[in-house]
């Protein structure tokens, strides 16, 4: 039995839900979003929100049951609010610059590493050490700020390389004489 389902997603003032044909979509302030329905789950429009219930009683369909109605979730307050991550950069010459569309990072290799900027997402660097990734669509925000960390991550020894704001990184002794 999922605890998350049973609450029906809230829909605040100024947020409009649409449930239409294999399509739940949700249009606020900051923009549109909508996800496919999913076969096991029954949507409907509730007063003053949206309720996700399983479609019938099979160990498969009650499995999806919390996830649909987070997505759904993710999806009201994403319109709403948007999602944002900040990355650290630690390291001795390690540097990230926001140009357009671009993100020019030095990170201790031969050349600079390019990574464009998705549609929907913005990027911006306050300094030289900070990068903060923001958007409407939270999987796309987690997804470009992911393949930014894959390049360094920070390693055990001196930290150096690219983290989350708030990540622990466990760190090691060096060698002893």
């Amino acid at each position: 039995m999922s605890r998350i389902g049973k609450k029906p997603v809230a829909i605040p003032a100024g947020v409009t839900a649409t449930l239409d044909g294999d399509q739940v979509s949700v249009k606020g302030p900051k923009g549109t979003l909508s996800i496919p329905k999913a076969d096991l789950i029954s949507y409907e429009l509730v007063d003053g929100g949206i309720s996700v219930q399983p479609a019938n009683d099979t160990k498969r369909a009650r499995a999806f049951w919390g996830m649909q109605r987070t997505l759904v979730q993710n999806l009201v307050t994403g319109v709403t609010t948007g999602f944002s991550k900040k990355l650290l950069i630690t390291g001795v010459g390690y540097r990230a610059a926001a140009q357009g569309k671009v993100l020019k990072l030095q990170l201790g290799y031969s050349h600079d590493v390019n990574i464009d900027v998705p549609e929907g997402i913005e990027i911006k660097t306050p300094d030289q050490t900070t990068v903060e990734i923001s958007g409407i669509d939270k999987q796309k925000v987690g997804q470009i700020a992911a393949e930014i960390r894959r390049w360094r991550k920070p390693e055990p020894y001196k930290g150096k390389g690219i983290k989350y704001d708030g990540e622990f990184i466990f760190r090691k002794e060096g060698k002893k004489k």
